[in-house]
């Protein structure tokens, strides 16, 4: 058997036993190694010549990837990106890793195998409630369940710390990306019914404050047909008599309190009442 086929198959880094087990052959490994197609990364484990550099450098530290980096690694909205995040087992001696990387120490809720060099994502989960501020933490579990990757009762039967069990608590699977978890948090002030991605004049609108009144979020695909489409919607909303406000990406994650203003002075003129 290849056992440079076989390492890439098993995403690029693998534990020789594991190989072996597969069927690789030690004379094998020896001669890819000898023709430097595979390397050793630490005792136990090779990597091919391309794999990834971040998995590769945490195996040989022996961590696993863990937090918002796999987080991100996984396609959840993360908002605070920057810093490499690892976990290493609670009792293992100092690590030494670079200056950006950030190591959590910690005892995992879903056992972690052997061979994994990311961690599961319960155990991201879980990391992410107790490392980011809350809102970050509630923008990436509500991202997660609204992708389907982990499932609310699933959640619940877990033994999980309190910082998890209190994002858990406010988490909800309807907010379609980050953008409308961070809205609708930063107004549960307002006491105001809201309702995300409902259903309106044969469109869903990212959220109906009220009764009447509509906020849309533009993100990057806002542009062109999708655009035309958003602009011809939001007149149909106005003839029908609601009260649509429109705000970008940048106005949210830089210009909050502009926003927020904007929203205020809509419900205190009751705009979203009926």
């Amino acid at each position: 058997m290849d056992p440079v086929a076989m390492i890439r198959t098993l995403g690029g880094i693998a534990r020789t036993r594991t190989l072996l087990t597969a069927g690789v052959s030690a004379h094998a490994l020896r001669r890819a190694k000898e023709t430097s197609q595979i390397r050793t990364v630490r005792r136990g484990w090779v990597a091919s010549a391309d794999a990834d550099p971040h998995v590769v450098g945490a195996v040989r530290r022996g961590v696993l990837l863990s937090c918002i980096t796999v987080a991100e690694r996984r396609g959840l909205w993360v908002p605070q990106r920057g810093h490499i995040h690892v976990v290493a087992k609670p009792n293992a001696a100092r690590i030494e890793v670079p200056e950006k990387v950030v190591v959590h120490w910690s005892r995992p809720v879903v056992p972690r195998i052997p061979d994994a060099v990311e961690d599961d994502l319960i155990n991201t989960l879980v990391l992410v409630a107790l490392c980011q501020p809350f809102e970050s933490a509630l923008v990436i579990w509500e991202s997660a369940l609204n992708k389907q990757l982990v499932e609310r009762a699933q959640l619940l039967g877990l033994d999980l710390p309190a910082a998890a069990r209190a994002v858990l608590d406010q988490a909800r699977p309807f907010a379609d990306s980050g953008l409308e978890t961070i809205v609708i948090f930063r107004l549960r002030w307002l006491k105001v019914p809201m309702l995300p991605q409902a259903w309106v004049h044969g469109h869903r609108v990212d959220l109906l404050i009220g009764d009447r009144l509509i906020i849309q979020i533009d993100g990057a695909t806002h542009t062109g047909a999708q655009r035309t489409s958003d602009i011809e919607h939001d007149a149909q909303l106005k003839l029908r008599g609601y009260h649509v406000l429109r705000f970008s990406y940048e106005q949210i994650m830089e210009r909050w309190p502009e926003v927020q203003a904007v929203i205020m002075h809509a419900v205190a003129q009751c705009l979203h009442v009926a």
